[in-house]
């Protein structure tokens, strides 16, 4: 049976009764936030899927961190320390939502004015709906907006339209991009199917988009102070209101109970910019652990986020923090069975920025010189924000160039 998306948060996230939606109270929060206390605790039920099969507990899951807006953004140095630990050694972590809300009067956070963790999970809810919509509508008209055909990363990719390796192996997943820019009215409206179009829809992945960028903004401010860094500079680099690669994404997968479980519907990669903050229910997501040659399954909770950093912020820091590699596979066990849908908010720099090391910490010089054995400095690539997304998004289409979708983490993948 597949899933439907307004499920995608779980049957405690939204549910429609005579086509009215509504939300039950969230999930009471953790109390323990890592992954060293294993056995299965009521807590650690609350955060499963029950309308969904459950994950299998013989599968091998990678040791994330699970870290707490709330406890971030009341400034809380423990959990600053965990997040620090988060990005450098892994670059992926769980991120608890609930219960985590932010004022304008907060003066550290200033960006996360709009935050509101509830609140950005019932923004997701509705929208794992509306991304239903949108796979919905005929092949016919979602080709119409093929992003390839407009030479952009925004609009629809379709299912088998990219690929997976350098042999050319289609994916099995299709995805439709939304900017921010266009969203928020920076930039111009973009071609759209009808249902995109819709005002309240539009308000909707307006509020989404905000609400993301916070969360992104609260990463940002702990990271900015972590290195060093000139007070703000993080946050110069990824203003909500300037044009930038900043995207929401719907993907989705049809079920294949019959396929290999190794079986990838998205190839091995590293995400090309800054900040993901991704919304998931069905295993599949798999990263590949530094010093490790196997590959774990990141297990969805109910009520996270799962986020991760990017290669932009590999190049802003001279590798002080980590984007590491990762790919979606076919989900485990009977999960298989079931439609897996996934929601991304990709947070970027802005278009004009240069991919290049940033000055003014002593943390970043001091790995830079490591790098280079303490000779002099490499020059780097002279590339924006915008023109590195694009290569990279366009060398994963078929027929693409492959070489130019190359990550930081080339290297360690069997595919290149």
């Amino acid at each position: 049976m597949a899933q439907t998306a307004s499920t995608q948060l779980g049957s405690n996230a939204i549910a429609h009764h005579d086509g009215v939606a509504s939300l039950p109270a969230p999930a009471p929060a953790l109390h323990h936030l890592d992954n060293s206390d294993e056995p299965e605790t009521k807590e650690d039920d609350d955060l499963t899927f029950h309308d969904l099969p459950s994950f299998p507990a013989d599968v091998s899951t990678a040791p994330l961190l699970r870290l707490n807006l709330a406890r971030l953004l009341n400034h809380d140095a423990a959990e600053e320390a965990k997040l620090w630990d988060a990005c450098q050694n892994v670059g992926f972590f769980y991120l608890d939502l609930r219960g985590g809300t932010s004022s304008k009067r907060d003066s550290v956070h200033s960006d996360a004015a709009a935050l509101d963790g509830d609140t950005l999970l019932h923004d997701a809810a509705e929208l794992f709906e509306l991304g239903r919509e949108v796979f919905e509508l005929s092949t016919e008209e979602k080709q119409s907006y093929d992003l390839k055909d407009q030479g952009s990363y925004y609009g629809y990719k379709g299912l088998g339209q990219g690929v997976v390796d350098a042999k050319g192996t289609r994916d099995a997943n299709e995805f439709y991009n939304v900017s921010k820019d266009d969203v928020l009215d920076i930039g111009e409206r973009l071609p759209a199917p009808e249902v995109l179009q819709k005002e309240s829809n539009r308000e909707l992945l307006a509020a989404f988009c905000r609400r993301s960028h916070a969360v992104v903004a609260v990463m940002l401010g702990v990271l900015n102070e972590k290195l060093g860094l000139p007070e703000g500079r993080l946050a110069e680099l990824h203003r909500l209101e300037v044009a930038s690669g900043d995207q929401v994404r719907w993907v989705r997968s049809p079920p294949k109970p019959t396929a290999d479980a190794h079986t990838m519907s998205l190839g091995e990669h590293t995400d090309f910019g800054s900040v993901t903050v991704l919304f998931n229910r069905l295993g599949g997501l798999q990263i590949l652990p530094p010093d490790s040659e196997e590959w774990q399954y990141v297990k969805p909770l109910r009520g996270h986020a799962v986020v991760n950093l990017g290669d932009a912020m590999v190049k802003f820091t001279a590798g002080v923090l980590r984007s590491n590699i990762h790919r979606v596979v076919n989900p485990p066990d009977e999960q298989a069975t079931h439609t897996r849908m996934s929601l991304v908010y990709f947070a970027r720099p802005e278009d004009e920025v240069k991919l290049k090391v940033l000055e003014g910490s002593q943390v970043i010089d001091a790995k830079r010189k490591e790098l280079n054995g303490g000779g002099a400095l490499q020059e780097e690539e002279d590339v924006t924000a915008k023109d590195w997304i694009l290569r990279r998004a366009m060398g994963r289409r078929a027929g693409g160039d492959w070489k130019a979708s190359e990550g930081t983490e080339a290297g360690r993948s069997k595919l290149y």
